[in-house]
């Protein structure tokens, strides 16, 4: 049994790495190569015939991709540091503070989470046109701060603190700043990655409100520039896959280095 298992986790692990190993592989052939070597199907369907960086070099030189890879990092990072700044004492509001209409404001919250984005997304674009805010910076950052779910993750977790902990705080004279920050943040380090992981993939992966509050090439997002570099008449293979994984990349290392303080975060909070 134990052996079937492997093989079977063996089997799932190819199917998943297969994808990413074909994209790695494809950036690195000339051309259109890597899909007309896709029939008749064999090893180099995967493996190029002639091995070559000039898809990089295209990439980063005539098509110009270094520009929006810096506009979607800043606008990432931008996002989720303004976007925990603000969930985190909002989270400790609804999960601390005792107040009239808590219960309804959550409420609110969580039904506005729950409404696709797509479906605000062309009034919520007119209302940032009216107020002269397209094509800026700003734009793309500000509906990506307010993320739903990331403060209802910090809520529920800020609910189990003892409360016993913040009485004691407040009889030493402690403010409620201080004892978000040096409380309820230290000792939920884990539900704060994962919210911040969920704004940041949310806006690394925004392709519909990039595309409809930005026109001007100097803001243009990762995603976006990509998809308007080709058209029907000019398509190139390599040069999409090699665009494809410098974006899948951003979030692998994002994963992997704060996969080391998730890891930390779940083994001390056994110690609590």
């Amino acid at each position: 049994m134990t052996v079937l298992l492997t093989i079977l986790a063996v089997a799932v692990s190819v199917l998943f790495v297969l994808p990413a190993v074909w994209m790695l592989f494809g950036s690195l052939a000339p051309g259109n190569s890597v899909i007309s070597n896709v029939s008749p199907l064999s090893w180099h369907t995967l493996i190029p015939r002639k091995w070559t960086l000039s898809n990089y070099r295209e990439l980063f030189g005539a098509l110009g991709f270094l520009r929006p890879m810096f506009n979607s990092l800043f606008v990432t990072f931008a996002s989720v540091a303004i976007g925990l700044a603000l969930s985190a004492p909002a989270a400790y509001a609804l999960a601390v503070v005792r107040f009239r209409g808590r219960e309804v404001i959550f409420s609110l919250l969580v039904i506005g989470f729950m409404i696709p984005f797509e479906a605000i997304a062309i009034p919520l674009a007119h209302v940032f046109t009216d107020w002269n805010l397209d094509n800026t910076y700003v734009a793309l950052i500000l509906p990506g701060i307010g993320n739903g779910l990331a403060i209802f993750n910090m809520r529920q977790s800020f609910l189990g603190v003892p409360a016993s902990l913040r009485e004691a705080a407040v009889i030493d004279g402690a403010s409620d700043f201080r004892i978000l920050s040096r409380i309820y943040i230290p000792l939920n380090g884990t539900t704060m990655i994962n919210s911040g992981l969920l704004i940041f993939m949310g806006q690394w992966t925004a392709y519909l409100w990039p595309l409809l509050i930005v026109s001007s090439d100097s803001k243009q997002i990762a995603a976006v520039a990509l998809a308007r570099t080709y058209t029907s008449s000019l398509f190139d293979f390599g040069q999409l896959f090699a665009a494809a994984l410098v974006i899948s990349i951003v979030p692998a290392v994002v994963l992997f280095v704060l996969q080391r303080h998730f890891s930390i975060s779940i083994a001390t909070s056994g110690e609590r």
